[in-house]
């Protein structure tokens, strides 16, 4: 498909976001859907049939359907947890113990430790992410930075845990391996992390402890005499907590967390009806604070079905682009500029990044580009963890930058925080693509290709297992 033809649906949909959005402070629904259908038609006036184009999109909805389930999954947890008193067990307990000033980099220091064990920043996010919500605004932090610590550490540990999906996707689709991939991306991860830690901690050097004190005094006041927080509230994160260690999936774990939180608040007394009320419309507090109702009058399966509309509309956008090649034909055109080692490594970043704007969803923000750019990188005599790093440098890292974004979605939802207000804050998300691209254009960590030992990617095995790898790395690419 001609460049041109290929770029009117993204120029068509970059102009309807912004006059939605911007102007009309609307939400991006419709102008996505609008931008699916520009898409339909390009394809189909360069003889894509309407089966095909269809397919495209339910291809990209089944990809999305597993983050969709999990997010009406968070909307009930929420409800269940908060009616049971967990949350708000836990925002006393914070109150109690955290201090304004270091509230910032502590939340980033522990949804960093969380993510690292479970490889979900999902996960993270849904758990102690609403807790720690909670906490800030009751400290008087502006919840959009709360956000920013905890997608910051959400992400570290979801880039760096070999439990990690995308930490898995990424050297399969350049051709690396796992543990040598993450090794890779200590490189680029720490330092944005270090810094980040540093962001944050100046930040809170600005909240005044003493004078969030009254006001934190009456909070914790209300939630003990409302709930009675006790170590029995700590019984159902508890065992959420070792079934992530067990390492189960992601949605049964957060389902029976639900569920038991859900039993909790009915032995605690809640009636039945309340409790199933409160799973699918979010809990209705009535304390006699105003602060405290605000607090925690959230959650319920109803509150997610606007982001879970979201991401299927922008998932019809990506799909089509992706199946009729429009999205490849953009990307395809980087190459043309992408002259030095420095350049390639921009280049791949930048379209990991346009992929994660375009096409909506961090795994093709990795595979597309990983299939785009493997080849390239050989040629450059470039070992492919460079490929793999740069892929998680601009894909998984920005994903949760973007409204329409399955994951900037996700956590906009499940924090309560806009995207574009969290955005700023989310340091170790905006610092490590430029950390990487600093690399590429200073040749800093860049591993070449065979360069032996550690350095190197396959220098020194048998051709047989040469072959076997190859083969390997293709099914993967196919899948």
């Amino acid at each position: 498909m001609p460049f041109g033809w290929a770029l009117i649906p993204v120029a068509v949909l970059i102009a309807l976001l912004a006059y939605t959005i911007i102007v009309l402070e609307g939400s991006g629904h419709l102008p996505l859907v609008l931008g699916a259908s520009v898409a339909g038609l390009v394809a189909w006036a360069h003889g894509y049939e309407w089966k095909a184009i269809q397919d495209g999109m339910v291809q990209a909805i089944s990809m999305a359907m597993g983050a969709a389930l999990i997010l009406l999954t968070i909307g009930v947890l929420m409800g269940t947890w908060i009616a049971a008193g967990i949350v708000p067990a836990m925002i006393a307990w914070g109150l109690k113990l955290l201090s304004p000033a270091w509230f910032l980099p502590a939340s980033c220091a522990v949804c960093s430790i969380v993510s690292l064990v479970s490889g979900s920043s999902w996960s993270t996010a849904g758990t102690v992410g609403i807790a720690l919500i909670g906490i800030g605004e009751a400290m008087g932090v502006d919840p959009a930075m709360t956000a920013g610590a905890v997608i910051s550490g959400a992400y570290f540990g979801d880039k760096l845990s070999p439990m990690s999906d995308t930490t898995n996707l990424a050297p399969a689709m350049a051709g690396a391996e796992l543990f040598p991939h993450i090794r890779h991306m200590l490189w680029t991860t720490v330092p944005a992390w270090l810094l980040s830690m540093t962001a944050f901690t100046i930040l809170g050097l600005r909240f005044d402890a003493a004078g969030a004190g009254t006001d934190v005094s009456a909070i914790t006041g209300v939630i003990d005499g409302q709930f009675s927080p006790s170590l029995l509230h700590l019984l159902v994160p508890a065992v959420v907590a070792v079934m992530v260690a067990f390492k189960l999936p992601a949605l049964p774990t957060l389902l029976t967390g639900a569920l038991l939180g859900g039993v909790l608040a009915w032995i605690f007394g809640m009636p039945l009806d309340a409790v199933l009320a409160t799973a699918m419309d979010g809990y209705k507090p009535e304390t006699g604070s105003a602060a405290v109702d605000e607090l925690l009058a959230r959650g319920g399966l109803n509150s997610m079905a606007s982001t879970v509309l979201l991401i299927l509309c922008a998932m019809c956008f990506g799909g089509i682009m992706e199946r009729t090649g429009q999205l490849r034909v953009l990307a395809s055109k980087t190459l043309v500029v992408a002259k030095s080692q420095g350049s390639l490594i921009t280049a791949t970043i930048l379209t990991s990044i346009g992929v994660n704007l375009l096409a909506a969803d961090q795994y093709l923000a990795v595979v597309v580009p990983g299939r785009m750019y493997a080849e390239e990188y050989e040629k450059r005599g470039l070992d492919p963890r460079n490929l793999s790093r740069a892929l998680e440098d601009g894909g998984t890292i920005t994903s949760a930058l973007i409204p329409w974004n399955t994951c900037g979605a996700f956590m906009a939802s499940t924090l309560g925080v806009a995207t574009f207000a969290y955005l700023p804050y989310c340091f170790l998300n905006l610092l490590n693509p430029m950390i990487g691209m600093l690399y590429g254009f200073t040749g800093w960590t860049l591993i070449p290709l065979n360069a032996g030992g550690e350095l190197g990617a396959e220098d020194g095995l048998p051709k047989a297992e040469k072959a076997e790898k190859a083969e390997r790395v293709g099914r993967h690419t196919s899948a």
